[in-house]
């Protein structure tokens, strides 16, 4: 149905919100690799802040976020904030996102898949190093974001 937001939502088992947590520490304390970011987002109907540890994707010259889960509670609550915070032990910047139209996933889906094939590849159903083909079917299902500096409008 055109317009309506992909519902796809893979829930996270019981381990994999565990090792998110203890991984989103070592994140916040600067432990991690280059990409690894903690995401802080305000709750849509909290207003509580909430946290979950991201790889950001460097890529052309930009940076972006990929939800490999799907439409998870992140993603609803920073595309209702229009807005996301990256931490990183005393780092902590600000960013507005321009949500990627389907069309221009492909490439970053493939992008993202080969960078953080050892972490992400069980969320997707084609194989890291496949042609960028092979990602159009898969557009809907991967939100995906451009991270723009806050005065930068989305």
């Amino acid at each position: 149905m055109p317009g309506k937001p992909n519902q796809t939502y893979r829930r996270p088992a019981l381990v994999e919100r565990l090792f998110s947590r203890v991984f989103g520490l070592l994140v916040r304390l600067g432990l991690g690799l280059p990409h690894n970011y903690l995401l802080q987002v305000r709750g849509r109907k909290t207003g509580r802040t909430y946290s979950t540890p991201v790889d950001v994707l460097k890529f052309r010259g930009n940076r972006y976020l990929v939800a490999p889960r799907g439409q998870t509670q992140w993603v609803r609550n920073a595309q209702a904030a229009g807005e996301i915070r990256l931490i990183k032990a005393w780092s902590h910047r600000r960013y507005r996102l321009r949500s990627i139209p389907d069309a221009q996933k492909p490439q970053i889906l493939k992008a993202y898949l080969d960078r953080f094939a050892l972490t992400v590849q069980r969320y997707f159903p084609v194989r890291a190093g496949s042609p960028v083909e092979a990602f159009a079917p898969l557009t809907a299902d991967y939100p995906a974001f451009e991270l723009l500096p806050p005065d930068q409008q989305a």
